[in-house]
């Protein structure tokens, strides 16, 4: 069963999620929170396997709300994937940076949103594709940093982790690579906990600002 934190100041929105929520079979929502600050105390209360946190909300906000969730050795089993109205934008991005496992925009197709839930409470990065491209746009634009973070890696770890970046699931690393999907997870875990990356989301992020992946800029014409 995986159990459910809803976290929004719109009553309606927190009700129409839950409605799609509730009449799944292996999903359940144990507790709603209308800001950040109750968004934690909750959390701590229920340990929920997923938090879905709005990212605007009065007095605690989700960035804030996130970080101190991702801030406690009691709530590390929770995923937190912050709702967002405007895509890409510095608070979305400040968020990640936070320790958000990702996004969804809420204007999400139904049957995407429960995809979504089942993804993130399993622990995958969860990035909505129109938000994963202006991620990579970010980084087009700025210089990559010295990749000095990722010294602690074997080689296999470091191209695992490129694969992470572009999007590969633990199957499509373990198939390139020509290994187990379990020694993909190794390789993944181990290369997360060298860089203290709270999730694959954190380790997207790292290996774009440690220039290990280099964007690809689309030709013109």
């Amino acid at each position: 069963m995986i159990r459910v934190l809803l976290a929004d100041d719109q009553p309606l929105l927190r009700s129409g999620f839950r409605a799609l929520l509730d009449i799944e079979d292996d999903i359940e929502v144990v507790a709603e929170a209308a800001d950040g600050g109750e968004a934690v105390a909750l959390a701590r209360r229920h340990l929920p396997d997923l938090a879905l946190v709005d990212i605007q909300m009065p007095g605690v906000d989700g960035i804030e709300a996130t970080r101190r969730i991702a801030a406690d050795p009691a709530l590390a089993a929770v995923h937190v994937v912050i709702l967002t109205n405007y895509g890409l934008d510095e608070y979305v991005y400040e968020a990640l940076r936070a320790g958000a496992a990702g996004f969804l925009v809420k204007d999400i197709q139904p049957e995407d949103f429960l995809h979504a839930v089942r993804v993130a409470a399993r622990g995958d990065a969860l990035l909505a594709p129109s938000i994963t491209r202006k991620l990579i746009d970010r980084y087009v634009a700025q210089p990559p940093g010295t990749g000095a973070g990722l010294a602690e890696l074997t080689n296999r770890e470091r191209e695992t982790v490129a694969l992470v970046a572009r999007g590969l699931s633990n199957d499509q690393i373990a198939a390139r690579l020509v290994i187990s999907p379990l020694t993909a997870k190794t390789h993944v875990n181990r290369a997360m906990t060298k860089l203290r990356a709270r999730d694959r989301a954190q380790l997207v992020i790292l290996a774009y600002e440690s220039g290990l992946v280099v964007p690809r800029v689309p030709e013109e014409g």
